[in-house]
């Protein structure tokens, strides 16, 4: 302690190395984790100013002060925007989800997302499912989107609480021949949190290696 208050230079220089090196070994720990660069960098970008922030915080908490008020402001003027490519999935209204799953002419099993442009959690997960659409598509399995912050109505049709507490967006719905068998997340009335949407996640929730492998089987 009387070393500390000594030499306090010193000990802060410490203290800096030490923060240095827990940051690179998150880094390190989620570029083996993460699926996409944009998800790698943006974890990195996060992890980056609970750095800087613990740093100021040991400098001055007037500098941490003026840091939070940028960043909210650059947060706020600088959202991630979606990802706009839509792969083989079909963008639909929920009219247009009613007709393929009753018509029964269609594709037996169907993957739908139901997303909103206002949800941050949606425009993070917005690049997985047109990517797994391209991957998994086929005769038997398709896939489509549904934008609820443009038919909001159609949410509690689907079972599905847009905001609040309990948002639940997106939310991930299988149906076989137009009963639903299986959806992400799940209902959950714990208001527990939910990973993040990924697409390792949703093939292993919804077992879309197993529904490939029956399609190119059954061929």
């Amino acid at each position: 302690m009387d070393k500390k208050r000594s030499n306090p230079m010193e000990w802060l220089n410490q203290m800096e190395i030490q923060a240095v090196l827990a940051f690179f070994m998150l880094i390190a720990y989620k570029m083996a984790r993460e699926e996409t660069w944009e998800a790698f960098i943006a974890d990195t970008l996060f992890f980056g100013k609970i750095f800087l922030i613990a740093l100021t915080l040991i400098m001055d908490y007037h500098l941490t002060l003026w840091y939070l008020v940028v960043f909210s402001v650059i947060y706020v003027l600088t959202q991630q925007p979606p990802y706009e490519e839509l792969g083989s999935a079909s963008k639909l209204t929920p009219l247009q989800l009613e007709a393929l799953l009753t018509e029964g002419n269609t594709s037996r099993f169907w993957l739908v997302e139901f997303r909103a442009s206002f949800s941050s959690s949606c425009r993070r997960a917005s690049r997985c499912f047109p990517e797994l659409s391209i991957t998994y598509s086929n005769k038997n399995l398709s896939f489509g989107i549904v934008d609820l912050g443009l038919f909001p109505n159609a949410a509690e049709k689907f079972g599905i609480s847009p905001g609040g507490s309990m948002g639940q967006l997106p939310t991930y719905i299988l149906f076989e021949n137009a009963i639903e068998v299986s959806r992400f997340p799940e209902f959950n009335f714990e208001a527990t949190p939910t990973p993040p949407i990924t697409k390792r996640l949703l093939a292993r929730h919804f077992e879309l290696d197993r529904h490939l492998l029956e399609y190119v089987n059954g061929k």
